[in-house]
């Protein structure tokens, strides 16, 4: 590779090194980056031609490849990478929501960042060390980007703040997260916690800010020195009469009555009533384009809604914007501190193990609860990861939650996003199977959508597991914060010098605000926080206002929460299967499935079982719509995997008479002789002198080995 040019730096004690070299030359800018045995191919491509577009039409994708791991997986007819995983599609969506703010929004040429993970040591997050690749193959490319951005990973061990720990490091975590964003600002956030401290967290982007800097000024100085000139792309520009023309139809009279109608009382609705609010700006919008053709009517080519829709949606962004930081004027009027009204019950569907509905203002979610046996549990194998996964949040976001048609095809990134967020924000309250035996599936169904539905499935997913009879540790609630400020996006990130921070944002705030902020916890801390911008990025000064107000509105939905179901119920559902569970020594386990899985599967057929699942450590679980009935196998599973100590007292029936001896029935499959010399004291000239055929005795065990058991009537009499 001619003209390999090697840069190197020191994060969290080892080694960060880039390489731009003939590979992928192609590209626009490709850059190879390695962090300790982790390596990662970023690639940076735009388009040669504008595109019809109304949107900045930039792509992320985030590519595992199996061999990076040293696996070979998929199914057994198709041993390759096919559909992204659900890592993959989390760190596709991390990296793009920490690069995107920092484009002009109005470039219409389209752009693909591609990262490639070629090498994975199972230490390193390929993550990081994707976002820097990302960032430095932007930096030096000619695309038009106001980076770089950078990112630290963070965990907090026994009190004590790593920054970039490798994974092994990170066990025992009482939080751990990655922050993101470009110099002495954050932009991106994602963290899991249990119980973290708000304040710990806080302090955490502190550091996490220094290191983010430092990588920010080495990439720079590779800038300088290899990066190409910025290639003169056109933007997307507004018809200057066009402009002029939506200015004077979009009076500020008209645009308040769409958007505040609770200000003219003689036109009053609803204040919280999205719908409503919906319609009047969609009738404004066409009475504007209307009024348009009307006056351009002569003019070749005719105008297009796409201009018009963004004219209007600059224009309510700037009002919307200008009453918050001037007025404190919500668009539905309320405080910059107040949650919407709650509403919300527990308990709806007969026949599901739980089930509630969690309603903050116009959002609604609907979350059903199934719990399993514990063989239901879902494998996950990935690059990444390959492991069992027992509690399992699906969200599903259907067009009908914000009146719209649509197709059904699957969980999209969004989706995918939003049920992983809501995942880690409860799963830490999940019982331990030993407490609580069973796989739980929970889905979330967005009835309504206006703002923040993932910290609605937090909530609503809450009731619904405690409806179940889950009993969870604490309940969990969450919240979205938003923003305004007076900083626009696309450009140069800088910090607001005046900003609002909303709670509860919906609507209107989520659609022209700055920031979602979303954080989800009990009352003793922080389970996670996602954090997104419009606007270059937070000071840490700004992070720490919207956590403090935050953490307000957790605690009064969490009244709430326990105002309609305050603790789980005691008992689970009827429709809900039984499950125990017994330990046995693995070296039986063998015994319980029998040739060809011949026992366990009697031992179904026999008990009415809905599963046997047994564990390589010898745990074994009992499933059943019977209770009574999964005990009884539970007890011959005992009695069959039973071990036999000498001086053990037993019972049975004879079940088979020899010349030499009787042999006695121990239950679960398991027999033990009694030899005629141990049958009474004295000479025994027949075994049927002393007992015969199903006869019912008692006797001492004299010998235990190799599943021999030996047995005595004789030795009863000494106890």
């Amino acid at each position: 590779m001619t003209e390999k040019k090697q840069y190197s730096i020191e994060v969290g004690g080892k080694p960060l090194t880039v390489e731009v070299s003939s590979l992928a030359e192609q590209a626009n800018a490709a850059v190879l980056v390695k962090y300790g045995e982790t390596v990662v191919l970023a690639t940076a491509v735009m388009g040669k031609y504008d595109k019809p577009l109304d949107y900045l039409p930039l792509k992320v994708d985030y590519e595992e490849r199996f061999y990076a791991a040293g696996k070979i997986l998929g199914s057994r007819f198709m041993r390759r990478e096919g559909r992204p995983s659900e890592d993959a599609i989390l760190s596709g969506r991390l990296i793009d929501r920490t690069i995107r703010p920092l484009f002009n929004h109005r470039i219409r040429r389209e752009i693909q960042v591609v990262l490639t993970v070629l090498q994975y040591d199972n230490e390193q997050l390929p993550d990081l060390v994707g976002l820097i690749g990302a960032s430095l193959a932007l930096g030096i490319s000619d695309i038009p980007w106001n980076g770089p951005v950078a990112a630290a990973r963070l965990a907090s061990v026994n009190g004590t703040l790593l920054v970039n720990p490798g994974n092994t490091e990170m066990a025992g975590s009482s939080f751990m997260g990655f922050a993101a964003g470009p110099k002495d600002l954050i932009s991106m956030i994602e963290l899991e916690g249990n119980d973290a401290n708000e304040d710990e967290i806080v302090k955490s982007f502190v550091t996490a800010q220094t290191a983010i800097n430092t990588l920010i000024d080495f990439q720079n100085k590779v800038i300088k020195e290899i990066g190409k000139a910025k290639a003169p792309v056109k933007l997307a520009e507004v018809d200057p009469d066009l402009a002029a023309a939506c200015e004077e139809f979009l009076t500020e009279d008209r645009l308040e009555h769409a958007v505040y109608p609770q200000l003219h009382p003689e036109d009053r609705v609803h204040e919280l009533d999205k719908v409503e609010r919906e319609v009047r700006l969609s009738n404004l919008k066409e009475a504007l384009y209307e009024s348009l053709k009307e006056k351009f009517k002569d003019r070749v080519p005719a105008i297009h809604l796409g201009p018009v829709e963004f004219i209007f949606d600059e224009t309510v962004d700037a009002l919307v914007h200008k009453n918050i930081l001037e007025k404190d004027l919500r668009p539905d009027s309320r405080k910059m501190d107040e949650v919407r009204p709650l509403n919300g019950e527990v308990g709806l569907l007969s026949r599901a193990h739980g089930s509630a509905v969690f309603m903050r203002g116009n959002t609604q979610a609907l979350a059903i609860t199934t719990i399993a046996p514990p063989g239901q549990e879902q494998l996950i194998e990935g690059m990444q990861t390959t492991e069992k996964r027992r509690f399992l949040l699906h969200y599903n976001f259907p067009p009908y939650s914000v009146g719209e048609t649509g197709m059904f095809r699957g969980p999209g990134r969004r989706e995918i996003g939003h049920g992983a967020l809501a995942s880690k924000a409860i799963e830490p309250q999940i019982p331990v199977p030993a407490d609580f035996p069973y796989a739980v599936r929970v889905v979330s169904e967005i009835l309504s959508s206006n703002g923040s539905s993932s910290m609605a499935t937090v909530c609503a997913v809450t009731m619904a597991l405690m409806d179940a009879g889950v009993p969870m540790k604490k309940p969990v609630a969450g919240i979205a914060m938003g923003l305004m400020s007076d900083v626009k996006g696309g450009g140069a990130p800088a910090a607001p010098a005046k900003y609002k921070v909303l709670t509860d944002l919906q609507g209107p705030e989520d659609h022209y605000g700055d920031m979602d902020f979303k954080v989800a916890g009990t009352r003793d801390g922080v389970n996670a926080i996602q954090l997104d911008v419009k606007i270059g990025g937070l000071t840490n000064k700004m992070i720490m206002e919207t956590m403090a107000q935050a953490r307000v509105a957790r605690m009064q939905i969490l009244d709430f929460i326990q105002s309609v179901i305050p603790a789980p119920r005691p008992e689970i559902s009827e429709f809900a299967p039984r499950v125990f569970r017994i330990q046995i020594n693995p070296e039986k386990i063998g015994m319980v499935i029998g040739p060809g899985g011949k026992m366990i599967n009697g031992l179904i057929a026999k008990y009415g079982l809905a599963a046997i699942d047994i564990e390589e450590d010898g745990g074994v679980f009992i499933s059943g719509m019977d209770a009574q009935k999964a005990k009884e196998a539970m007890a011959e599973i005992v009695s069959m995997t039973k071990e036999y100590a000498i001086g053990d007292i037993v019972e049975g029936k004879i079940i088979k008479v020899l010349d030499f001896g009787a042999i006695v029935d121990l239950g679960g499959g398991l027999d033990g002789m009694i030899h005629v010399s141990e049958l009474r004291e004295g000479f025994v000239k027949s075994v049927t002198d002393v007992v015969k055929l199903g006869d019912f005795v008692r006797a001492k065990v004299i010998r235990a080995e190799d599943g021999r058991i030996g047995l005595s009537m004789k030795q009863m009499g000494g106890g």
